[in-house]
């Protein structure tokens, strides 16, 4: 019996991932529980496990006292001296009670206190591994959907990934593989729970990473990210290195790194834009496949005005205005764009900013000169 405790034993260390030491404690205490319940609950007792030979001897500890009220917890100072003539009176004994036919007591026992922190160990280890993968991306395998959820197998646990967090362009169904990111790790009773996303603008940032090796390894930095999911995203990428073209590294050979990520949010478009300190810059850029003529900027409020040509106000604009959106979000600055003739109409002074004559024209955009506006476009947050 004693070989198989340790089998069974060093089986688990290798199938949980668990630590020898955690599985002894749990082993320790589910004996002392065993023993307390069949050979007396008050006494104190203390369990030796021996991990060499799988022996598993019993101690009862005893104070040494004067006089004894509880011999089960109490020892007198003669008998103490009996075993050793150097006890003191406070002195604990230990005493060896191990039972003849302990062995199979204990493993009937035992089995429900083991298997209880075995599981709440194995809980442990894979709260801490996934902790440390939050904002981080993995693969993973849908199990099935209900209205609420689709439940997203990660390997050792199953992810919940919530309707709010799925893209609207996309169906889940059972046995699809996709990739995901981790939002949040949450620690309860049944276990950890693990929140994943489809949408969040991380993923978009991950899989940019695992494609471009100039991100991953620095060169390139994405500075910003504006996405509405499953239709259309900007992010902006700016190299320190003056060699780096950061937007040609992010677009890759013949759009193949773009084309990557692409495919992977199921067409969702995606317009990569240098970054610039310079606010003119930026935003015009940020506006692109839009000719911008000049950016006017407020740096009291945070606020710029866009001068377009005539003919390129729908497409600055966007389609329900998501072009200009997605460009104050990236920016993180007001824009109001507005057409030539319209400034003038106004009056609004502007000089044409000759920077902004060619500025990067972003892959996966469509030609949106088939969206009028008639009344100029109002300011966006």
């Amino acid at each position: 019996m004693n070989t198989q405790l340790l089998d069974a034993l060093a089986a688990l260390v290798k199938e949980k991932g668990i630590s020898q030491e955690v599985l002894v404690e749990a082993i320790e205490a589910a004996i002392i529980s065993a023993y307390k319940r069949n050979f007396g609950q008050a006494q104190n007792v203390r369990v030796d496990f021996n991990m060499d030979t799988g022996s598993i001897r019993v101690f009862a500890r005893k104070e040494v006292v004067e006089e004894v009220y509880d011999s089960r917890l109490e020892i007198s100072i003669d008998e103490a001296r009996s075993i050793n003539p150097n006890y003191q009176v406070g002195d604990i004994v230990e005493i060896e009670v191990t039972p003849k036919d302990f062995g199979r007591i204990a493993a009937q026992t035992a089995k429900q206190v083991v298997t209880q922190r075995v599981r709440e160990a194995e809980r442990g280890v894979i709260y801490s591994e996934f902790m440390d993968r939050e904002e981080d991306i993995m693969t993973g395998i849908v199990q099935r959907v209900d209205p609420r959820f689709a439940y997203v197998s990660l390997g050792k646990v199953e992810a919940l990934l919530p309707a709010s967090e799925q893209m609207p362009n996309e169906t889940y169904r059972p046995h699809d593989r996709l990739k995901v990111y981790i939002t949040k790790v949450e620690k309860t009773t049944k276990g950890p729970q693990i929140f994943v996303s489809r949408t969040h603008p991380g993923l978009l940032k991950r899989l940019f990473e695992l494609e471009v090796p100039e991100i991953y390894d620095g060169t390139v930095e994405i500075k910003s990210i504006a996405r509405e999911a499953g239709d259309r995203s900007k992010i902006s990428v700016h190299s320190d290195q003056p060699e780096v073209d950061p937007v040609g590294a992010c677009v890759g050979p013949k759009g193949q790194r773009v084309q990557a990520v692409v495919d992977e949010l199921k067409g969702e478009k995606i317009d990569i834009v240098r970054w610039s300190e310079d606010p003119v810059e930026f935003v015009a850029n940020a506006l692109s496949p839009a000719k911008v003529l000049s950016v006017i900027v407020n740096e009291e409020e945070r606020a710029t005005t866009v001068i377009v040509p005539d003919y390129q106000l729908s497409l600055a604009i966007g389609k329900r205005g998501q072009n200009a959106r997605l460009a104050a979000k990236l920016t993180n600055w007001k824009i109001d764009i507005k057409s030539e003739s319209e400034a003038e109409q106004l009056g609004i002074a502007y000089v044409p900013n000759r920077s902004l004559d060619s500025f990067d024209t972003p892959l996966n955009n469509e030609d949106e000169h088939d969206q009028t506006f008639d009344l100029p476009k109002e300011e966006i947050e």
